[in-house]
């Protein structure tokens, strides 16, 4: 009952799990068993705080082959390079007008952005989760809904539970054929490399023609930011955006 199809597993196969500057060895072992009991493959680690060890790989209990193949990075931006979909996870409710989900959504969102590309799932550090900054890095914010008496939680037992919600994701759903998935390529959702190229467009114009004055520029990005994540916005979007941007600026003549 358990088992996936090669379709099934391919698209557990396009999702990163992404862990921020990992303290402890022993969770990321941890962390990379309980990717593999859930079939789910692919780890990146950026800037962990230690080298695994003996630890990380005695606390792995099998799982050595993910910690082998672990991608490992200096910062957020290149671990989730090239991905058409990004979820960081947050204890905190916090005051970002992110897109919000529950695991259980997640991982089903999470499954059909991997048709235009890679989806990441990104794991904060062990005491204060990821900054601000980081999480600007995603579209959508993902909460475990942990009780609120005691609500401190491992962060390998964190990816336990997305794992498994993406595992039960394939296991409970036919996948589309691909006639009826396929999309024109500028149809598809931006990846994160274009999203952030837009924002330092966005900034720079609206910079230039004086928009943010008394605005806190910061702020001003981060709710625009917001906006963008909700609209899932696409290629095809995101060059209109900028050739506006560019008009906005006097780069382009305009079109009679």
């Amino acid at each position: 009952m358990g088992i996936l199809n090669t379709d099934q597993q391919a698209v557990l196969d396009r999702i990163r799990i992404v862990m921020v500057n990992t303290s402890h060895p022993g969770n990321i072992g941890a962390a990379a068993r309980a990717m593999k009991n859930m079939g789910v493959r692919r780890l990146v680690l950026v800037d962990p705080a230690t080298a695994l060890g003996d630890e990380g790989y005695r606390r792995s209990a099998g799982a050595e082959d993910i910690l082998n193949e672990a991608v490992v990075v200096k910062t957020l931006a290149a671990g989730v390079a090239g991905c058409a979909w990004v979820a960081g996870t947050s204890a905190r409710l916090r005051s970002m007008q992110w897109p919000l989900y529950l695991p259980r959504e997640c991982a089903q969102i999470a499954s059909e952005n991997t048709v235009p590309g890679d989806v990441a799932i990104v794991f904060g550090r062990e005491r204060v989760g990821l900054t601000n900054a980081e999480l600007e890095l995603c579209n959508a914010l993902l909460h475990i809904p942990t009780d609120p008496d005691y609500s401190s939680l491992n962060v390998a037992a964190a990816v336990q539970i997305v794992c498994y919600e993406l595992r039960l994701a394939q296991l409970g759903k036919a996948l589309p054929s691909a006639s009826s998935s396929k999309k024109h390529r500028d149809d598809v959702p931006a990846n994160s490399e274009a999203m952030q190229g837009m924002y330092q467009h966005l900034y720079q114009m609206l910079d230039e023609v004086k928009f943010f004055g008394t605005h806190n520029p910061e702020i001003v990005m981060r709710r625009l930011k917001g906006l963008f994540n909700r609209a899932r916005t696409t290629v095809h979007e995101v060059a209109i955006l900028r050739g506006i941007f560019s008009a906005a600026q006097g780069k382009k003549t305009r079109r009679s």
